[in-house]
């Protein structure tokens, strides 16, 4: 099936779920290619930096934890994980946001909570092409260092990569899929696999620009897992935890701007060359 008759046929799905419900006006929108949605105000707070040429497309940017949700204490006790993310976050959007080759949004930019599934909103209603979710770990090993990148996928990679998905999904679990036999289903999990692929595509990008940039990586730097977050998204994501804060050197790294630049020149590298990659191909 062509990528046009598929668009053809969830457009005729949309609105025949549509109709099911009665709402015949909104039906009647998604038949002509064009629906009018009320956002959320998570979403409708969310700002999108433009691209130098108009029609770029768009990273989401999710700064992990927030708000009521510290996320790992650092290991000298004067910093936490949402602290490190939002600093991360930041710098990446700038940085991006100076190269003006994508267009660029931050799910939080302030400290605030936001649940798994507000996260993967924003970056569903706004359509993006490509969703980065940045945390910092944390072990009972003093000594485990380095950053690692997740990508989505429905079985681990090992045990300690289902533990860490288990965690982060919190009481929800990973996303439920649509009732079998439908071929709804069918394209709902087709377009699943295809962003699998290329989630796991851009995560070894990201590891081997990490690499190249002198970023310390821990063993087996890509691991994947039904990472709730990543999979709500339906879009090509990764989860890329930064270091550990349970770890002296990396806590006081992450600290340092000018050592989380590293890493953010890694991360906007990776997406600036995917996302090139990705448009050359259409």
């Amino acid at each position: 099936m062509t990528g046009a008759a598929i668009a053809v046929c969830l457009v005729g799905l949309s609105a025949y779920a549509l109709q099911q419900r009665g709402d015949r006006s909104q039906a009647d929108e998604v038949a002509r290619g064009a629906v009018t949605t009320h956002l959320p105000q998570a979403v409708r707070d969310v700002k999108v930096i433009e691209a130098r040429v108009p029609g770029r497309p768009l990273v989401v940017i999710d700064a992990g934890h927030g708000g009521d949700d510290p996320g790992a204490p650092g290991v000298s006790g004067t910093v936490v994980e949402k602290e490190i993310t939002l600093a991360l976050a930041r710098e990446l959007r700038d940085r991006l946001a100076e190269g003006g080759r994508v267009r660029v949004a931050l799910t939080r930019d302030e400290d605030r909570t936001l649940e798994l599934d507000t996260r993967a909103a924003i970056a569903r209603r706004l359509g993006t092409d490509l969703f980065v979710s940045i945390h910092a770990d944390s072990a009972p090993n003093p000594l485990a260092r380095g950053a690692t990148v997740y990508s989505v996928s429905e079985i681990a990679s090992d045990a300690d990569a289902a533990r860490f998905a288990a965690a982060q999904n919190g009481s929800g679990g990973p996303m439920s899929s649509l009732p079998d036999g439908s071929v709804r289903t069918l394209l709902a999990d087709l377009a699943a696999r295809d962003e699998m692929a290329e989630s796991a595509s851009f995560a070894g990008r990201l590891v081997t620009k990490s690499a190249g940039r002198g970023v310390e990586l821990r063993p087996e730097p890509h691991r994947f897992a039904a990472f709730r977050v990543l999979r709500g998204a339906e879009a090509p994501a990764v989860l890329f935890e930064a270091g550990y804060l349970s770890n002296a050197e990396d806590e006081a790294a992450l600290r340092s701007p000018e050592q989380r630049a590293r890493l953010v020149r890694a991360l906007a590298d990776a997406i600036e060359a995917e996302l090139a990659v990705r448009r050359a191909r259409r």
